[in-house]
């Protein structure tokens, strides 16, 4: 662990009257950007991000279910997975002699975790918050994001789509972060690149913070505590 470099922007547990918890999504919140994902892996292999994304579409289409779904529930392996995107790439004369069956290992190559977003984890702990990582993730890319994130011995809980057998923005997996990491219902807060995630968390009473920077999700996630802590501040003063 090292110190943060944003001490002082989250108020300590003991001053939130609810939120206890914080889960960060890793694709595009503790990872790169996930658009600079893809035109590093069009640099890889030459293969453009309309075209990966549209292969992926392809494949979930032909198994009904969401773009990610059949890696991240394991409805497929990553190899079956990827051979099938490439059966339809090359169907439509698109190379893939640059693209590797190992698809997660080739994928996040050469990338580094987002360290402002693992210096809020640090932070978070140190003023006494649960802190776990909630991520629509693939069984066989394990062995590439946790070690380049290095937040398990950090991290209270990590709740994977694939282990877990359902998705963000799907109700369950909210309830079952809550009972994996020991949080009370509604104490916990998502921070998620994507909005639907955040609409998802917040129905199953979380409260949310869509990442669209380091910055502004700083100080998105230290408003959200102080607002809290105000409301209850100026119902007291008003008692």
């Amino acid at each position: 662990m090292t110190a943060s470099a944003h001490v002082g922007t989250v108020p300590p547990v003991s001053a939130s009257p609810r939120y206890t918890t914080v889960f960060l999504d890793f694709g595009g919140v503790l990872s790169p950007p996930i658009e600079d994902l893809f035109v590093d892996y069009e640099r890889k292999t030459g293969i453009s991000p309309a075209d990966l994304k549209a292969a992926m579409a392809g494949v979930a289409d032909g198994l009904g279910v969401d773009v990610l779904a059949p890696v991240e529930l394991g409805l497929l392996t990553e190899a079956e997975w990827v051979t099938r995107m490439h059966l339809w790439l090359t169907s439509r004369g698109i190379d893939v002699s640059r693209a590797e069956i190992d698809f997660g290992r080739q994928w996040f190559a050469g990338h580094q975790v987002n360290t402002t977003m693992r210096d809020l984890v640090y932070e978070l702990k140190a003023q006494g918050y649960r802190v776990g990582i909630l991520t629509n993730n693939v069984r066989e890319w394990e062995a590439h994001w946790r070690p380049m994130v290095g937040l398990d011995d950090d991290v209270d809980a990590i709740v994977d789509s694939y282990d877990v057998g359902c998705r963000k923005p799907e109700p369950e997996i909210f309830a079952i972060s809550e009972a994996r990491i020991g949080a009370a219902p509604g104490t916990a807060i998502l921070i998620d690149d994507l909005e639907s995630n955040c609409a998802a968390a917040r129905r199953s009473g979380w409260g949310a913070v869509r990442f669209v920077d380091n910055d502004q999700t700083l100080a998105d996630l230290a408003a959200l505590l102080r607002e809290d802590l105000g409301d209850i501040e100026d119902k007291e003063t008003n008692e």
